[in-house]
């Protein structure tokens, strides 16, 4: 049965109030501590420690065979880049988790660097539970790019040899990112697109599936997430993203197709 359930607070302390065990994907984009308007910075390790704990917390919450998946960029301290999907690729280890992707994100807007070349693309690490995952790789497949190749020899010589539903996308994604004019932007200054969502929840999850973003913002995860039938459990701290959040998600009628629902 698909459920939405939506938490105001501090992301370690509501944690706490969900069954370990209980969800199916963790997808999230957590402040990059580049002192945007709903975080403070503070000095890297603190910083590290603090994602770390949440990795943890976390952690405990997904089933065997369940997916995170975590979407960061950079921190850039006194012209310094430091990638923070690298400093915080051990946490994920230390939580008992196993290593599936560092998918990139590229994008062809953004800031213009003048002292180095500008920042075009940002990460997802995905790391599961166990070996015996949910990977429905038909539902995310792309169109081939030679969709007539055939085999040159063998048994099968002549015939198609590609998938006629499309190829297993690359990990390099290539999807805009959400600036200005864009049309699912809202007050928040930092969302990811939709879309980035949907290949994500397509691929790691099926329909009534539990997915948990313990730093909503906009709420893009958990419109992703209804839209494609699964429950959707979102914390946030700050009550002006979890407005527009609230209004997102629940601006789309269930998805009348679901018969499990």
């Amino acid at each position: 049965m698909q459920g939405i359930n939506l938490m105001q607070g501090d992301c370690l302390e509501r944690i706490k109030e969900i069954k370990d065990g209980s969800v199916d994907m963790v997808l999230t984009s957590p402040p990059y501590n580049i002192g945007k308007a709903y975080e403070t910075v503070v000095p890297l390790r603190e910083y590290v420690d603090w994602q770390s704990r949440i990795i943890r917390a976390v952690s405990s919450k997904l089933k065997n065979g369940g997916s995170i998946c975590w979407q960061i960029g950079n921190a850039v301290i006194d012209g310094a880049v430091y990638p923070i999907d690298c400093l915080l690729f051990s946490a994920f280890i230390d939580a008992g988790l196993t290593p599936r992707n560092r998918i990139v994100w590229t994008f062809g807007h953004g800031l213009h660097c003048k002292r180095r070349f500008s920042g075009r693309h940002e990460t997802i690490l995905w790391f599961t539970k166990g070996n015996d995952y949910t990977f429905n790789l038909d539902a995310v497949r792309v169109p081939s790019k030679y969709p007539q190749k055939k085999y040159y020899k063998g048994p099968k010589k002549g015939m198609v040899s590609s998938n006629p539903l499309g190829k297993n996308p690359e990990d390099v994604w290539a999807i805009s990112n959400v600036k200005h004019n864009h049309p699912e932007k809202t007050e928040h200054p930092c969302q990811y697109p939709e879309h980035l969502c949907d290949r994500l929840v397509l691929a790691l999850t099926n329909k009534n599936d539990t997915v948990l973003d313990p730093f909503m913002g906009s709420g893009t995860t958990g419109v992703s997430s209804k839209n494609l039938s699964r429950s959707f459990i979102g914390i946030e701290l700050d009550e002006r993203y979890l407005r527009i959040a609230q209004d997102r998600i629940m601006r789309f009628p269930d998805d009348p197709t679901n018969d499990d629902a």
